[in-house]
């Protein structure tokens, strides 16, 4: 049975993601794909820019975070695929058609992400991550595929999935707050025999750091969470941790950037001081941001 757009429900996460929104929501509706747009309690507008954008709206009471509140549009959502989509990333005309072409030529594969173009030209992919065995981790260069090409990870600001996979998988880790979801859903899909397919006819534009308004406190959080979510996913699959030595360079790099008053970067790097201690002392990521444990299912 062919698929089509009416086979897809996009998923979009939004925290105070007004501005870029609208663009977003555009692209979509050119594609001809039913839009869910899950707020994360933004202080800003985002809901009701959704909501005159047509898009049907899930409002969280407070941040859950990226993957958890995705996995709330999952559950939200009746269609065969889901296709998950960062607010500032426009698709490409033609990409849905692409993304379930590819889908049906590759019936063992689970998950298919376009290529992803940045503002300055270059195609993002990702070769390397923390959760991949070392000899895929070994090239320095990025060597972009020539056609549909099967990769061990993808990345999650835009990707394709089976609905009925993702969900019998739990969807997204709900103790990680932010960062290394992606990869830690495609090792695992890989781990369940799914392949992962990079779509070579599908492109989307990402803008990289605009789904959210750049502020000091958030670049702090941010850092906070990713070096987190680092002990985290290797504590998951039994990897060495993070050294000692990174925690000592990011503190002295935080005191380094406060003597020259470069507030911005003094933040940043005492984000990922207080999130490696955190993690090292068995704080967990949704207690910070003053969440329950347990997975939300409303």
């Amino acid at each position: 049975m062919t698929s089509s757009p009416a086979d897809i429900t996009a998923i979009v996460v939004a925290y105070d993601s007004a501005e870029v929104l609208p663009a977003c929501l555009a692209a979509l509706a050119g594609e001809g794909v039913r839009v869910l747009v899950v707020d994360n309690a933004s202080g800003d507008d985002s809901a009701a820019v959704a909501d005159r954008c047509g898009a049907r709206v899930l409002r969280n009471a407070s941040n859950q975070g990226y993957g958890r509140a995705n996995n709330r549009g999952a559950r939200a959502a009746e269609t065969a695929f889901i296709l998950i989509v960062n607010p500032d990333l426009e698709l490409g005309q033609g990409a849905v058609a692409a993304l379930l072409s590819a889908a049906e030529a590759y019936p063992d594969a689970a998950a298919f992400a376009p290529r992803l173009m940045e503002p300055s030209g270059r195609v993002f992919l990702q070769p390397r991550s923390l959760l991949s065995p070392p000899h895929l981790n070994r090239a320095r260069e990025v060597v972009l595929p020539e056609g549909d090409a099967c990769l061990p990870f993808l990345s999650g600001a835009c990707l394709l999935l089976r609905r009925e996979v993702f969900l019998a998988l739990g969807g997204f880790d709900p103790g990680i707050f932010l960062f290394y979801e992606d990869d830690d859903l495609c090792r695992r899909l890989r781990e369940a025999g799914h392949a992962l397919v990079h779509v070579d006819g599908a492109e989307a534009r990402h803008a990289r750091g605009r789904s959210s308004a750049p502020s000091m406190t958030r670049r702090f959080t941010a850092r906070w969470h990713l070096a987190w979510s680092q002990y985290h996913v290797a504590r998951k699959y039994g990897m060495p941790l993070p050294g000692l030595a990174r925690i000592a360079e990011n503190a002295f790099k935080t005191v380094g950037y406060g003597l020259i008053l470069n507030r911005d970067k003094m933040m940043a790097h005492a984000g990922s001081v207080a999130g490696a201690l955190a993690a090292r002392a068995g704080r967990s990521a949704l207690a910070r941001q003053g969440l329950d444990e347990a997975e939300v299912m409303s």
